[in-house]
């Protein structure tokens, strides 16, 4: 073959490799949001209907995008639905209202299974012990590219958004943090002073939350947060978007750093928190 005919080919390979996804995916964005997925919304995310119209509209141009991009299989005998696809890229894409750039880039499989899931992990006891141990998980969020989640518990927490209990809230939260590199409760900031300010709030609440914890007394975060800096981001998240009122009250100065991060007020949208 000539060669200047197979660079050329090369050429048209290449440029057709880097335009078909941006066609495929304009044509998704044209697309109307479909009625059966408004009703899931409305059925399924206890919040949905207390947002204001224009975030609605940009909620679901986010859904449709991370429904084109981001792929979903079932484990355990599970069979996914569009349901189970919705409310969860619903919940997800609650953490990307107001925020420019890629939904979740790293993101890319997101593994349902029907109930709380058997996982196998080396341990170390308090002796220094080491060995393999079984545990029930409802949600894992892995830094390769995954999140696995009990579709039971996603439901649930997606009905219920006042508990301050949501699997896909902080599965997602975790996706958030590890894309600065480390899943350490610091997620990518605006600059420097954010930055500080985010380690001097948050690192004073972990440390409060951690002798709650030890005492067993009563707090307004859930315990688990107190394990380490990333799970209190992640339990923070939860807290913020579904007691935020609460959250304001008793613990202003986090709020304000997280309403800060995520650009807005889940304050607006409650109606009553129980």
């Amino acid at each position: 073959m000539n060669p200047w005919i197979f660079l050329l080919l090369v050429i048209v390979a290449i440029a057709l490799a880097l335009w078909i996804p941006r066609f495929r995916l304009r044509q998704v964005m044209k697309q109307p949001f479909p009625d059966e997925w408004v009703e899931i919304l409305e059925r399924n995310i206890g919040i949905y209907k207390n947002l204001p119209m224009p975030l609605r509209l940009q909620l679901r141009q986010k859904i449709k995008l991370f429904l084109h991009r981001k792929h979903f299989s079932g484990a355990g005998g599970l069979e996914v639905t569009d349901e189970m696809r919705v409310t969860i890229a619903a919940q997800a894409c609650m953490l990307q209202i107001n925020r420019r750039g890629p939904i979740y880039p790293r993101l890319k499989y997101i593994i349902l299974y029907p109930t709380a899931f058997i996982v196998s992990r080396m341990e170390t006891n308090e002796s220094g012990v080491s060995g393999h141990a079984a545990r029930g998980l409802l949600g894992e969020s892995w830094d390769n590219g995954k999140v696995i989640l009990a579709w039971d518990n996603v439901l649930h927490g997606a009905r219920n958004f006042v508990d301050g209990q949501n699997v896909t809230l902080h599965e997602f939260s975790h996706q958030l943090d590890s894309e600065s590199g480390n899943t350490n409760g610091a997620p990518i900031l605006a600059g420097e002073s954010s930055y500080r300010s985010w380690a001097s709030i948050l690192s004073g609440e972990f440390r409060v939350l951690r002798k709650k914890a030890r005492r067993g007394s009563r707090s307004l975060m859930d315990h688990y947060g107190a394990t380490n800096p990333a799970e209190f981001f992640a339990v923070a998240t939860e807290t913020f978007f579904e007691k935020p009122e609460k959250m304001a009250r008793h613990h202003a100065e986090l709020f304000k750093v997280l309403r800060d991060y995520y650009r807005v007020d889940p304050r607006n949208w409650k109606a009553a928190e129980r």
